[in-house]
Order: structure tokens, then C-alpha cells, then sequence
């Protein structure tokens, strides 16, 4: 049987694009390679995927004495990465960026096995500026990054069935009143967070709540037409029961959105502590409208309830835009290019 290694970790938008690929595949053994964070946790709920633990390096963005440290810890991983690689023999690697795919890709190079990558943000991570050297093929999101590269086909984002095949919650809250989905990301949003629990009283005059604060960030409140949880396995089912939803602009959740139509309010990651990718991405989706976007420095509880407002008074026309994109099937796309370049 064909042996493919998938990889990309840190965080959920890394992880579930990847398997969105995997539940596709038929007639290859998928491994998977990651470090020890979220992905690991993850992948023992898929038995028929082997996981392997692999050093990993992470670029630190800030200027810090742990930077001067990252050629000589990237190279070890390298050489212990490009050993494993050697022992599971995949016939092609499939990377879904981040900086826990960088050794797979420069290793997959060094022994001639094929990577095909992908970039979800409208602008390239620093991962992938690396990963495009060693990789065949980007895939991209957004038909505006794939401009940018010969090397890159513009796919869409994988999406995980799952995602569509989500139940109402019954939560006990008010039929009559909309109901809006805050999330911040699989490890939470602070400003998202904070920004729910100082306003409960406001917000929940006009709408029901349900929160997903991440796991670090969860308190136990209690509060009529207000559902707090620190994660959601099954999200599906809070993307079923919201009628619109508050986060951040981490491209794999707002395509997730896009593709069910839910109307969204979008608080980017402000430049403070990103590169600015959300920011693009929330930008383009309002350009779209897809979305309305409030920036961090401007968020306050006038204007989040202004754009709620606005959110559902023109919900329907907002479905329409959305409902007009081309159907999503980058995982198809992926799989052809996949087969198209493995090594034979």
C-alpha cells in the first residue's frame, strides 16, 4: 500500500484541514508527523492514522536571544525528521504549514519525496515563505495568493465533512431571540473572551450567547440565555445552532463559516500579536461581503452591538453573497494533485 505522511500542528486551523484531506484518501497508509501540542491529543482519536512525534522549532517573532538558537535546533530536527521519514518510506508528504512542517518538508526535499503544501491566510506564514523552497505545489485559499507564485494552484480550504453535518443544540434559551456564536480559535481569544464577560448583561438583552472560550480561559458563570464551554469536539453542532458568529480571522474557521453561510462578525488578531494575516483575511471577507469586520483598537460595546445589529438586519443578503461562491471542493483538488505527483 502507498504510504503518504501528513503534517502541521499548533494550533486546530493547522491540524483540521490536514484530516479533511486524510477522511478523503483511499489505498494509502496516512502517517502523520507533529509535535507534542494540540495535534497529538488530536490524533488519538484516529486510530487508522499512525502519529509520530517529531522535535519541532518554533520562529520566535520578537527580537529574543532564542532566535540565534533556531539554525542549530532546525537542523537537529531536520536530521531526525529526514530518519523517520526514511523508516515509514511515504511516497508523498502532504503539509498544512506552520512551523511544525518545516523539518518535514526540508527533510522530504533532502530525500526527493514530493510535498504539496497549503496556505490558508491571503498572505504567505513565515512557515510557508520557508516550505515553498522544498515543496512542488502550494495550494492556496484565496485565488489572490496564488498570483504571487508559479509554484502555487489555487484549491480553496479543506473542509471536514463534519462540518456539515451539524444538529441544533437545544440549550434552553429564548426561541425569540437570535442566537450569535463567540469563538476565538481552538486556544482561545482573550480579547474575544473579555470582551463577552464584561458585556453579558448587555449582549443577552437582545440575543442568546453561547461562548467557546478555550480552555484556558474558562470561569464558571452562570447567566440567563448564556452558555459558556471551554472547547467544542463536536462544533459542528454550535455552527447548526448560531445565526450569526463573533471571532477571529483565522482563515480555516471563516472558510468553515463561508461554506455554511452563517453571517460573521470579525475581530482579527491586531498587528500587536500577529503579522497582520488576519487582519488581511477579515478585510477581504468584508471587501466580499461575507462579513463585517471590527478592528481590536476600535471594538467596544456600542459598536459590537451596532454590528450585530447590522449583522442580522442584513443577514439574508449576506447568505446570498455567500452562497454565491463557487462550491468548495479543495479537498478533490488536493487528492488530484496528490496522485498527480507522488513518487512512483
Amino acid at each position: 500500500m502507498k504510504k503518504i505522511v501528513l503534517c502541521g500542528g499548533g494550533t486546530a486551523g493547522h491540524i483540521y484541514p490536514a484530516l479533511a484531506v486524510a477522511e478523503k484518501l483511499k489505498g494509502y497508509d496516512i502517517h502523520y508527523f507533529g509535535g507534542n501540542g494540540m495535534e497529538k491529543e488530536i490524533l488519538k482519536n484516529f486510530p487508522n492514522i499512525t502519529f509520530h512525534e517529531i522535535p519541532t522549532v518554533k520562529f520566535e517573532r520578537k527580537l529574543t536571544l532564542k532566535n540565534f538558537l533556531i539554525p542549530i535546533k532546525l537542523l537537529r530536527s531536520i536530521r531526525q525528521t529526514k530518519e523517520e521519514l526514511k523508516k515509514v518510506d511515504p511516497s508523498i508528504i502532504f503539509s498544512k504549514g506552520g512551523f511544525v512542517s518545516v523539518p518535514v518538508a526540508m527533510a522530504g526535499k533532502k530525500l526527493s519525496i514530493p510535498v504539496i503544501s497549503h496556505e490558508s491566510d491571503l498572505s504567505f506564514g513565515l512557515a510557508n515563505k520557508i516550505i515553498l523552497h522544498s515543496c512542488d505545489v502550494m495550494c492556496t485559499t484565496f485565488p489572490e495568493t496564488s498570483a504571487k507564485n508559479k509554484k502555487c494552484v489555487c484549491t480553496g480550504q479543506p473542509i471536514r465533512s463534519q462540518v456539515f453535518e451539524g444538529k441544533s443544540l437545544r440549550l434552553g434559551h429564548n426561541p425569540n431571540k437570535p442566537t450569535v456564536l463567540v469563538l476565538g480559535g481552538s486556544l482561545g481569544a482573550k480579547f474575544l473572551n473579555n470582551l463577552t464577560f464584561e458585556n453579558l448583561d448587555a449582549l443577552t438583552e437582545k440575543y442568546n450567547i453561547i461562548h467557546i472560550c478555550g480552555k484556558n480561559n474558562f470561569q464558571k458563570i452562570v447567566h440567563e440565555d448564556y452558555f459558556l464551554t471551554p472547547y467544542a469536539t463536536n462544533i459542528q453542532d454550535f455552527f447548526a445552532t448560531a445565526d450569526i458568529v463573533i471571532s477571529r480571522a483565522g482563515s480555516g474557521v471563516i472558510n468553515e463559516l463561508l461554506a455554511l453561510a452563517k453571517p460573521m462578525l470579525l475581530v482579527p488578531l491586531s498587528k500587536n500579536c500577529s503579522r497582520g494575516d488576519q487582519i488581511e483575511n477579515a478585510k477581504l471577507f468584508q471587501k466580499k461581503g461575507y462579513a463585517l469586520m471590527l478592528e481590536e483598537e476600535e471594538c467596544n460595546l456600542l459598536k459590537l452591538q451596532q454590528s450585530l445589529e447590522n449583522l442580522c438586519k442584513n443577514k439574508e443578503k449576506i447568505q446570498k453573497n455567500m452562497k454565491k461562491t463557487a462550491k468548495n471542493n479543495a479537498v478533490e483538488q488536493i487528492i488530484n494533485l496528490i496522485e498527480k505527483h507522488e513518487k512512483k
